[in-house]
């Protein structure tokens, strides 16, 4: 597996590209990936006409995600969210708008591109209750047990370091707290190759977890009620044009694809009782936050 920095620069020079791309020409093809072609099946039809009524333009136009976890989590007012991967803001606003003006949306984001872009959303949207934070999903720069509900579309998978994101996003969740994320999700074996190639397509670049390791390091994680819900499913023949052009035979790999790569809605709930953050509750969770 490639390293934790060299994941880090390429999901940073891909959403970076992608962010320019809108704030320039307020345009960007719709992929988990922009230097693909073929990802709609990934992308699109994930809002409806009634959250993008809410939200600016280039929040919807930078949106490259591959569910809409705000549609699938019961957020209340008064509560704090926080997005992982926040990107162009679109999950963030339109959290930020169901917290209500007692609540907050907080957006986390490594890439300076996105921030501009999700900052001048945020204005545009003029909504109050929103900051985003310049960070890595890795290491989040907020304090133990202070945000109610986690939510991320289509960045977990991005990661080098998963494991760590998960104590880290134990860390910050209060005693209750909601872990409710889109990503992509592998069910089953699938031969290495078709896997990349699989994945290489959705834009996954360190590789999405299959479904019963990602509930293992939930659970290892210290997470409880752990379910995955799949959302959509991606057919070989969505990826027909890209994998052809790869190289690879479509009609052979399609038996071993066939209902084992799709977008899911992970949920989690961080225990009651479980309000440290030490060696004996979420390992070095605490001291993760620190580098």
């Amino acid at each position: 597996m490639e390293s934790t920095v060299n994941v880090q620069e390429q999901v940073k020079e891909k959403y970076g590209s992608a962010a320019r791309a809108v704030a320039e020409a307020s345009s960007v093809q719709a992929c988990c990936d922009p230097g693909l072609r073929c990802c709609d099946p990934i992308t699109t039809n994930l809002y409806s006409s009634d959250e993008k009524g809410l939200i600016p333009e280039k929040a919807v136009k930078a949106s490259l995600g591959c569910g809409n976890p705000t549609a699938l989590i019961d957020l209340r007012l008064g509560e704090t969210v926080l997005d992982l991967g926040s990107g162009g803001g679109i999950d963030v606003l339109l959290s930020a708008q169901r917290v209500g003006p007692t609540g907050k949306a907080y957006g986390l984001d490594m890439t300076d591109e996105m921030l501009a872009l999700a900052r001048q959303n945020q204005a545009q949207a003029g909504v109050a209750n929103v900051e985003f934070l310049k960070g890595e999903i890795e290491n989040i720069p907020l304090p133990d047990n202070s945000v109610d509900v986690i939510i991320s579309n289509c960045v977990i998978n991005l990661s080098a370091d998963k494991d760590r994101v998960l104590r880290q996003a134990f860390r910050v969740l209060k005693p209750g707290g909601r872990f409710a994320v889109s990503d992509v999700v592998v069910r089953g074996n699938v031969p290495d190759e078709v896997r990349k190639s699989m994945l290489l397509w959705v834009g996954c670049i360190a590789g999405a977890l299959d479904e019963g390791e990602y509930i293992a390091k939930l659970a290892a994680a210290g997470f409880e009620s752990v379910s995955i819900q799949p959302t959509r499913e991606y057919d070989v023949a969505d990826a027909r044009h890209f994998l052809t052009e790869a190289g690879v035979n479509v009609d052979a790999i399609a038996p071993q694809v066939k209902g084992k790569f799709f977008s899911g809605f992970i949920r989690a709930s961080k225990p009651q009782g479980r309000s440290c953050c030490g060696p004996t509750c979420c390992g070095s969770a605490s001291a993760d936050v620190k580098g």
